[in-house]
């Protein structure tokens, strides 16, 4: 079948009122962004509450698909074949002629749905429907007319400059495109739970950027590239990228030779919330995004999230905080991060995880085992902060 364009529908923008346009505006954004990598040129518009993709030269209709499978904001792809009003007679032949290519099996039930926008059509859609069911069962007897549960569910927009004819609805991710809810720094590790709320919350359109902090020695440039993979990953959803490298190795060291053990993994966290925050406002960021889950480990369960975010000014998002780790483990399988999160290369969180972490760290315990760092981490601190790579990941 040769599509003429792509249909596109969305949902939750279609509510937006007065400053709905500002919302399609990014979706058009984020199609044309998306269709930079695929072959051929295309010409995305707004029309009559669709976003419309005319395709203007030869294309790899997969490719198309996988791209616009990874928009924010697309719930339905719908690969479009236009014909020119000439008359009902000739819009059923070319209907005819679309259902013959397009289902060479026509031991079928189907359902005609007409939409008009162009309210001085000679016929209105009702009128249509029964018409061009007809016509359909005239040319196969074998195919079935199913109201409620169609095998082909026929659509025919009888729109202002052509007829568009299409059955087919493929699904979107859904939910809003990105940019249109701020920008947020998203602390990236090697770990499964990570990318997966960096996704969660870029389908909310946030725009992201990443900080991982990294360990060397004690973590390698594998580790470090592989979260560079993983923020790849992420950004075939979410667009481009900047992450931030923190060599974070000596405020560890420190943290490690100063504090009480079991308090270790919360301390580290703490000063990983305090420099990612401190780079979320040098980059205009809103927002802090984490990946964990309510309970999963020693750092995460409410007490300790509470120490956590006590060095916080500005909001912590935890999309995955009501998630067990299978459901987490299913998302990143479906992003394709999953392969990747499992690789052997070990993060500064594991590196240097005490055997027995407290579980319900007192505030206020912490805060003065933290005065044992006094004399050095506003230096080591700086210093962290100063090794800042970016690195523009796309």
């Amino acid at each position: 079948m040769n599509y003429t364009s792509f249909l596109i529908k969305y949902a939750e923008i279609a509510i937006k009122g007065k400053n709905r346009y500002m919302f399609e505006d990014a979706l058009v954004r984020q199609i044309n962004f998306a269709l930079k990598k695929v072959q051929g040129e295309f010409s995305v518009g707004k029309t009559q509450g669709r976003v419309n993709i005319e395709c203007m030269s030869d294309y790899d209709y997969d490719e198309v698909v996988s791209a616009l499978s990874c928009v924010f904001g697309i719930t339905g792809i719908c690969p479009v074949v236009h014909v020119e009003d000439e008359g009902f007679d000739k819009l059923a032949e070319d209907v005819i002629k679309y259902i013959d290519e397009e289902y060479p099996d026509k031991n079928r039930t189907f359902k005609v749905n007409c939409r008009r926008a162009r309210k001085n059509y000679p016929m209105d859609s009702q009128e249509v429907n029964m018409e061009m069911g007809s016509r359909i069962l005239d040319a196969w007897p074998e195919m079935k007319v199913d109201v409620h549960n169609p095998d082909i569910l026929l659509t025919i927009e009888i729109r202002d400059d052509k007829i568009y004819i299409y059955s087919k609805i493929i699904p979107g991710p859904g939910g809003m495109p990105v940019g249109t809810g701020g920008k947020s720094m998203l602390l990236l590790s090697g770990g499964i739970d990570s990318p997966v709320a960096g996704y969660m919350i870029a389908k909310r359109g946030v725009k992201l950027e990443a900080v991982y902090f990294h360990a060397p020695p004690y973590t390698s440039e594998r580790a470090k590239q592989k979260v560079v993979d993983l923020a790849r990953y992420v950004s075939k959803y979410a667009g481009p990228v900047r992450l931030h490298v923190i060599n974070f190795t000596d405020i560890q060291l420190e943290i490690y030779e100063k504090c009480p053990h079991d308090e270790l993994t919360i301390i580290m966290r703490r000063y990983m919330m305090r420099i990612a925050e401190h780079l979320a406002k040098e980059n205009g960021c809103l927002s802090l995004i984490t990946g964990e889950s309510l309970g999963q480990v020693a750092s995460q369960t409410m007490q300790s999230l509470a120490a956590t975010n006590e060095v916080c000014t500005m909001p912590v998002f935890r999309p995955l905080i009501g998630f067990d780790k299978n459901e987490i483990i299913k998302i990143s399988e479906k992003i394709d991060t999953y392969e990747t999160s499992i690789l052997p290369f070990e993060d500064c969180c594991t590196i240097f995880v005490a055997k027995h972490p407290v579980t319900k760290p007192n505030v206020n315990i912490i805060k003065r085992s933290e005065t044992n760092l006094s004399e050095t981490i506003d230096e080591l601190f700086k210093k962290a902060v100063e090794t800042d790579e970016v690195i523009v990941v796309s």
